[in-house]
């Protein structure tokens, strides 16, 4: 993975991760998946360590959970 990766389900607390991380590590850096209105990307967010969103995965595949918004089972309804 040459890019990281920011999952997010589109509340307030994810919107406001994703505008920072995107000021910080810039757009070209950073993929971003809106889990809420791109569903099938779950469990590939699963299967690579995501447990909570927002969530950041680094090109060296570490996951980093921030500031919790909600828990995969809750996005997965």
């Amino acid at each position: 993975m040459s890019k990281s990766i920011f999952y997010h389900a589109g509340c307030p607390v994810c919107i406001s991760a994703e505008h920072d991380i995107v000021n910080l590590i810039g757009n070209q850096n950073v993929d971003i998946v809106h889990l809420g209105e791109h569903e099938s990307q779950i469990a590939k967010a699963e299967a690579v360590g995501v447990k909570s969103v927002p969530a950041l995965v680094t090109p060296n595949g570490n996951v980093l959970h921030l500031n919790f918004g909600a828990s995969m089972a809750d996005v997965k309804g």
